[in-house]
């Protein structure tokens, strides 16, 4: 059963930003979108390049290097030339604090 690891306060993940974060290794990136936190490995699973300084959208992200875009509920790739999703992580928020499960 996955842990629960607290890796951000809510407060620090500015809506319509990210936020990265490095949880037991694991490269994370955290989206606020409209009050909802997503959380999903910080690499795009085309080359690698850090979805952190990728396009915001209103349910995805966009690589910077090549523009592959992902859901950001589900790390589905949405458009070439990513063809392979993207880790997503659960997220829980317990009073000001941000925990996802690993």
């Amino acid at each position: 059963m996955p842990e629960f690891v607290k890796v951000a306060r809510l407060s620090e993940i500015l809506p319509g930003k990210c936020f990265k974060a490095d949880v037991n290794g694991a490269k994370i990136v955290l989206f606020n979108v409209a009050g909802q936190i997503f959380a999903m490995e910080d690499s795009c699973s085309h080359l690698g390049a850090p979805l952190s300084s990728g396009y915001l959208g209103k349910d995805s992200i966009s690589c910077e290097w090549h523009g592959a875009t992902f859901d950001l509920r589900t790390g589905k790739a949405l458009s070439a030339p990513a063809k392979d999703p993207v880790p997503t992580y659960p997220v829980r928020i317990k009073d000001d604090e941000v925990e996802i499960a690993l």
